[in-house]
């Protein structure tokens, strides 16, 4: 089980090493979608703040996975022309 565990963290770290500047692009948009998420949800649909905070954590992460899969693409297109 020992073997399992750090083959996952292994991978995980080679991951982020890989795919650092996305994934910390990926963070700080996902943190702010959810801000502006909750106040756009709050001010114009007039819901309570736990509906909002419930959409604004839900949306964002599937725009994040989104996010991530767009930069990595547009990266490789803008690189590779280079």
């Amino acid at each position: 089980m020992v073997e399992f565990t750090q083959g996952i963290f292994n991978a995980s770290k080679n991951i982020y090493q890989n795919n650092r500047g996305s994934i910390l692009r990926t963070i700080v948009y996902t943190i702010g979608h959810f801000a502006i998420a909750i106040t756009v949800l709050m001010l114009i649909a007039d819901v309570s703040f736990m509906v909002a905070l419930t959409d604004a954590i839900v949306e964002p992460l599937a725009n994040a996975v989104w996010y991530f899969l767009l930069d990595k693409f547009w990266a490789s297109k803008v690189i590779g022309q280079k």
